[in-house]
């Protein structure tokens, strides 16, 4: 009998960061928190690493991905993990998103709702989000669903839709 062992290289640290109330969800990549220590809140974006969500008017998948964020999300306290780069060019707040030890990014990506989208240099877990891409694609599911699959990506779709 011959027995093969096969051992990830990555990392297995808990996630550390700022554990924050979601306040809105905006599409199925971005929250919305409140920062409290002002004496009028505002609402602040958080851009989940590392993932690409359909375009909200990219029908049905769009809508599909921020109602499922939503539903996971609203309301919850999460743990914001960050990694090299704080902002994205937007002035969002970048995050890997935890909720009770499960990265939302993955599982975003893991149940076809959004693409695995390397975001340089924040590359932290890309390899979980790769692998997870994978599965969902050879699954069939959400976005891979072969009967209904999304032939643009959602950096494709803008593109097209803001020439209108």
């Amino acid at each position: 009998m011959v027995c093969i062992f096969l051992v990830a290289c990555q990392n297995h640290y808990p996630p550390s960061g700022k554990m924050i109330r979601v306040e809105r969800v905006v599409n199925g990549q971005t929250i919305e928190i409140a920062d409290r220590s002002l004496a009028v809140p505002i609402l602040e974006p958080i851009r989940l690493i590392g993932i690409q969500a359909p375009d909200i008017r990219q029908k049905p998948w769009g809508q599909e991905a921020r109602i499922e964020l939503e539903k996971l999300t609203l309301g919850e306290k999460v743990l914001l993990e960050f990694d090299v780069q704080e902002k994205d060019r937007f002035d969002r707040l970048l995050a890997y998103v935890w909720l009770r030890g499960k990265l939302i990014n993955e599982f975003m990506v893991k149940e076809g709702l959004a693409l695995a989208g390397p975001d340089f240099p924040n590359t932290k877990y890309m390899e979980r989000l790769i692998n997870a891409q994978e599965r969902a694609r050879l699954m069939g599911i959400g976005i891979w669903n072969p009967t209904q699959p999304m032939r643009q990506t959602p950096g494709q779709f803008r593109r097209q839709n803001l020439k209108q």
